[in-house]
């Protein structure tokens, strides 16, 4: 199995270090700095900002709005690595749009500014936390949507989130990232404004 790096040390953190601990990846957290608190379990490979990132599958587990730090520290590290947005760029503002260009992603914005030699998969968006940590969505197995451009590095998104136990659906090529970002969008409204629970979630039923 791969290893993972995953930057940013909160809730969806914490989800998918649980992810990448029940697919037997090997796993490093990269905290803003030494006293960050996390939500990952503990006795896990613990980095700074700035550290070296020791996995082949890289998760940006911050907002958006973070993405210009990190590529400071990471841009070069980047090149040849699997680099995972999970970010839904909601105006937390208004909730009521997506700070994402109109005619683009926070996944596609990214691809932009990566070296040559990454590979952006959009994953992880659509799920909530909890949905992530337990596996299962209610009666069925977690659903992952994905979205990518280079086959190799979904097959590796996907192998990640199928060791973990949950079903991988590959929904496109990047492109399909603004679609799922609106996913996102409109799950997190839901369960803010209590039309759904924070356990709950998309699922595609087999």
């Amino acid at each position: 199995m791969t290893s993972i790096s995953i930057i940013g040390s909160g809730k969806m953190s914490g989800a998918i270090a649980e992810v990448a601990s029940r697919a037997g990846a090997g796993i490093q957290i990269i905290k803003r700095s030494p006293t960050s608190t996390t939500a990952a379990r503990p006795g896990l490979e613990y980095g700074v900002m700035g550290d070296e990132l020791t996995g082949d599958l890289v998760v940006l587990a911050v907002p958006y709005g973070a993405y210009e730090g990190i590529l400071e520290h990471y841009r070069d590290q980047l090149s040849e690595k699997v680099v995972i947005d999970i970010s839904n760029p909601i105006d937390f503002s208004t909730y009521d749009r997506l700070r994402s260009p109109a005619d683009s992603s926070t996944a596609a914005e990214l691809a932009k500014l990566l070296p040559e030699g990454s590979a952006v998969v959009k994953a992880f968006n659509v799920n909530l936390g909890d949905t992530l940590v337990s596996g299962t969505n209610g009666t069925t197995r977690t659903t992952v949507l994905y979205a990518g451009d280079y086959a190799d590095a979904k097959m590796s998104v996907a192998a990640l989130i199928e060791a973990a136990g949950m079903r991988a659906v590959d929904v496109g090529p990047l492109t399909r990232a603004r679609e799922l970002e609106a996913m996102g969008f409109l799950q997190i409204i839901m369960a803010a404004l209590g039309r759904t629970r924070y356990e709950s979630g998309f699922t595609l039923l087999e």
